[in-house]
């Protein structure tokens, strides 16, 4: 008998075809969440875009279900973690959309250094005007990259050929892949203050919310255009709508917002910045690929064949689980905490392992770090199928190291990352309570579990120098829930790590830094 599969959403002909051979395909689209419930249970494999949501009950009605598939990247839509208890696999399509997003970016940098769009409404108002629409060539101009992930890469690929000087900042890879690529890596302060042309090309989260903002706007020639086809929410919009019009900004060009569907946007108000409705994934070619994608993802599962695109881990047997599970939570933070707080391009990064961890299959230990050293920089769900994917698409060179037990801890489990310009090294162990940090490069700390923010202020070891940065943060308003000090002797160099509630503003940290013998201060989030 063949499996049956449901598609709930639209997708491209050739997906459903690729299925038909396989599987018996119902397609009913538009089914409430009751009526969902309903008939799920009767199918092997469900596919949705964003239309349809897959929460718990949908799960839980879905006995037969054994693969859940998004045609596209984000799995929002989707109860990951019941999928997961319930041992189904969710794929997903990361890679379909790359090449379009990056045509898409190269389209929006042309037509604005030619005016186009401006140029097509002048005509077609009956106007004869081809003195005001002077444009610039791209030949010889500095485009800036900043994210030279998959779509920032494709866009360098492009640029190249047009014969563009090509400067990136993206901290997270290597030099040498950055060289294949022809673009020379920089400072995200030298790739603002020198590009003709920016372009962005990176993921949505805390610490990339409003990255080009007034201040970065400020370092910028006034013969700069910008250009977003990534997320909305990169970019300050009323900023960057008030330095377009003011004539510090050339020009701009959107295909994210903020809020969207949106009809009301305040970049709507200037002539001078090109929009389009988020249209980075919108061709028929990429609409294919994602759908075909998932088509043979679903089909393998089916067939218990592996998957390329897993977003969630396989089931580890309970015996094996029971013992590495502590120690999954304590490799992501470690890598969380490490990659954070690296400077420079990075380079080579060593896991290695003591104690009786070191003697179990270390497959998910890694994957668990690499999801932590990429959670800061990418929106991919990372887990034991795929971490060796993301890793290589990034160019990563990660490797192991086993050790005897610690002298000090039963079980450790260390992060080491060299870059270009120094060595960090972060180390974490399990305790009854979570996992802990216990080592920061050469200090000895003790992190406890818990959310929010870690404050590091490398210092001198002398009086007065808690005090003096809990009075300041405490005059932020801001709530310290815990404190520790590592040091190498007394009065010699030290490492003082606060807990927050919140995170500190860029101002509020320059004002740390500013305190006498506070040598570097740092702000990580858990």
């Amino acid at each position: 008998m063949q499996p049956k599969i449901l598609v709930c959403d639209p997708i491209a002909q050739e997906g459903i075809e690729a299925l038909q051979p396989h599987a018996e395909v119902d397609i009913r689209r538009g089914l409430s969440p009751e009526e969902l419930q309903r008939t799920i249970g009767e199918y092997h494999a469900v596919i949705v875009r964003s239309e349809t949501r897959i929460d718990a009950r949908a799960i839980e009605a879905g006995y037969n279900l054994q693969v859940i598939a998004r045609a596209g990247v984000g799995v929002d839509n989707i109860d990951i973690d019941t999928a997961t208890e319930r041992g189904i696999i969710v794929v997903n399509a990361p890679t379909g959309n790359t090449i379009s997003a990056a045509e898409h970016t190269i389209a929006l940098m042309l037509a604005m250094a030619r005016n186009v769009s401006q140029a097509d409404a002048s005509l077609k108002a009956g106007a004869w005007e081809r003195s005001r629409f002077t444009g610039v060539e791209l030949m010889g101009k500095t485009l800036g990259i900043v994210g030279l992930g998959q779509v920032g890469s494709e866009v360098a690929r492009r640029a190249r050929a047009m014969e563009m000087r090509l400067i990136a900042y993206d901290p997270f890879v290597p030099e040498d892949r950055a060289r294949m690529l022809g673009t020379e890596m920089v400072t995200f302060e030298s790739l603002l203050s020198e590009s003709d042309f920016i372009t962005l090309h990176t993921p949505l989260t805390e610490g990339t919310k409003h990255l080009i903002g007034e201040r970065e706007i400020r370092t910028m020639k006034s013969t700069t255009r910008l250009i977003n086809v990534a997320r909305g929410g990169l970019i300050d919009e009323e900023a960057l709508l008030n330095a377009v019009e003011d004539g510090r900004l050339a020009g701009a060009a959107v295909d994210v917002f903020t809020q969207e569907p949106t009809t009301d946007n305040v970049l709507f108000k200037s002539d001078k910045i090109l929009v389009t409705p988020h249209l980075g994934a919108s061709t028929t070619e990429a609409q294919e690929r994602v759908a075909v994608d998932v088509a043979v993802q679903v089909i393998a599962a089916l067939k218990g064949e592996p998957v390329r695109y897993a977003v969630n881990a396989p089931l580890i047997p309970p015996e094996t689980l029971s013992f590495l599970a502590p120690h999954m939570q304590v490799a992501t933070k470690a890598a969380l905490v490490a990659t954070q707080l690296c400077e420079g391009q990075i380079g080579e990064i060593q896991i290695t392992y003591a104690g009786d961890v070191a003697a179990y299959d270390t497959t998910p230990l890694r994957a668990a770090a690499i999801r932590g050293l990429m959670r800061p920089i990418s929106e991919e769900m990372v887990n034991m199928v795929n971490a060796d994917l993301v890793a290589a698409r990034r160019g990563l060179r990660i490797s192991e190291q086993r050790g005897p037990s610690h002298d000090l801890y039963n079980d450790l489990i260390t992060v080491h990352i060299k870059t270009s310009a120094a060595r960090f090294t972060v180390s974490g162990t399990q305790a009854h309570d979570g996992p802990h940090i216990v080592a920061i490069d050469e200090f000895t700390v003790d992190v406890p579990p818990g959310e929010g923010y870690l404050l590091l202020c490398d210092n001198r070891d002398q009086p007065g120098m808690i005090g003096a940065v809990g009075t300041l943060v405490g005059s932020f308003d801001v709530n310290i829930s815990f404190m520790n000090v590592g040091r190498q002797e007394r009065r010699g160099h030290a490492l003082m790590v606060l807990t927050l509630d919140e995170a500190l503003t860029p101002e509020q940290l320059d004002q740390v830094r500013k305190i006498p013998n506070i040598y570097s201060v740092k702000l990580v989030r858990l």
